[in-house]
């Protein structure tokens, strides 16, 4: 296993809109020379210090892949992305800031057995938990 550091790209509809969700509803902030469009291009946030976040328009999005694997269907999720949190405030307040900033809660926040959890879609349809462990 390498220490070297982790890009995740995920494909999004609308730069602009995937930035300011990103951006209000989870913190995270871009870095990067500015497009013509006043946005980092590619527009990446740095998530910790092994990780970032690179979001990638959907039509240029298969030209990152290899081969001729189509990008999955809007509704297809194929993994989900998970938040650390304090605790069950911490959680809430998150899943609230993303539905304040146009997420769709998918589960309300609520406990279990192992911790307290709350999940949502993002505007482009990537499922993200916020999760308190017990």
């Amino acid at each position: 296993m390498t220490d070297a550091p982790v890009t995740l790209a995920l494909p999004i509809a609308e730069r602009a809109a995937a930035l300011a969700f990103y951006r209000d509803a989870l913190g995270l902030e871009p870095f990067g020379e500015l497009g013509s469009d006043g946005i980092p291009e590619p527009l990446r946030f740095a998530v910790n210090d092994g990780l970032t976040l690179m979001l990638v328009p959907t039509g240029g999005f298969g030209s990152l892949l290899i081969g001729d694997r189509e990008v999955a269907e809007p509704w297809a999720c194929e993994c989900l992305l998970s938040l650390d949190a304090d605790d069950a405030p911490a959680v809430d307040a998150l899943v609230e800031r993303a539905r304040a900033a146009g997420a769709e809660v998918v589960a309300e926040p609520t406990a279990k057995p192992w911790g307290y959890i709350g999940t949502f879609s993002d505007l482009d349809g990537h499922l993200w938990a916020v999760v308190a462990a017990v």
